[in-house]
């Protein structure tokens, strides 16, 4: 592990009335949250809810219309570049260069982050997340759960503090998945990092999280546990309670508790 800064007195992740508008459209509506140190929180919602616009402001992709964003305690609209190198991101829905053997591919971050020793963490990576048999393989070649699973890689080899998600599972078969599940479980007891991830998948979220933020038309209508949650909306399942939050039914009581 690199030395990061400590943040264990501040939240991991602080976002204060972020908004971000594409010409009339607010992708992300005034929308406020925070992600104590050591935990695991998700950010739920149907496709433009705002949830990837979040996150890549969160990674300084984007830059926010208004509002303020920090990451282990340092300004990421400031000095973003001062606390990149303590986190990383994963999404099935970013290629890695497809000519490149997936060895080759993690040979390449692995110089970007400043390794100080490539080989041994890309071994331990490899073997970790079973990436042994296509390693010389060019990643165009590879499955889309090969992919995802390389992805994860190349999101893991600076050991993050910081660990940004988007549907970490996707494309994945059951198996697979359930150990991807347990390997996050494994490494954030492990290393005590911070991961936000957006899903689809209610019962990951349900195994993952301590914190769920709702989204809808680019804000948090509710957040709390996955127990809060059932409890509050009397479902069984966390699926149910996104039904009913996509669908806009009987919300507005939850709206008020989440405020």
């Amino acid at each position: 592990m690199t030395d990061h800064p400590s943040a264990h007195d501040k939240p991991a992740i602080r976002v204060e009335k972020l908004t971000k508008h594409y010409h009339n459209v607010a992708a992300v509506d005034g929308i406020s949250f925070t992600v104590p140190a050591g935990t695991t929180a998700a950010l739920l919602g149907g496709n433009g809810a705002g949830k990837t616009t979040t996150i890549s402001v969160l990674l300084g992709l984007l830059l926010p219309t208004s509002g303020a964003v920090s990451v282990l305690g340092v300004d990421m609209l400031k000095r973003r570049y001062d606390i990149l190198p303590c986190m990383n991101f994963c999404s099935p829905y970013v290629d890695l260069p497809k000519r490149l053997s997936a060895r080759e591919n993690l040979r390449v971050y692995a110089s970007l982050y400043g390794l100080r020793e490539p080989k041994k963490r890309i071994t331990q990576l490899a073997e970790e997340l079973d990436l042994g048999a296509f390693m010389n393989r060019p990643s165009g070649t590879l499955s889309s759960g090969q992919r995802l699973r390389l992805a994860l890689a190349k999101a893991l080899l600076n050991e993050p503090d910081v660990l940004l998600l988007d549907e970490p599972t996707a494309s994945l078969d059951p198996d697979t998945a359930d150990r991807i599940r347990a390997y996050l479980e494994n490494y954030q007891s492990a290393t005590g990092a911070t991961i936000l991830l957006a899903s689809h998948n209610m019962a990951e979220v349900e195994r993952l999280c301590s914190q769920v933020m709702m989204m809808r038309g680019g804000k948090i209508v509710d957040a709390g546990s996955p127990a809060t949650l059932l409890d509050r909306y009397g479902r069984a399942t966390l699926e149910d309670v996104f039904l009913d939050i996509a669908r806009n039914r009987n919300t507005g009581s939850a709206q008020d508790a989440a405020e």
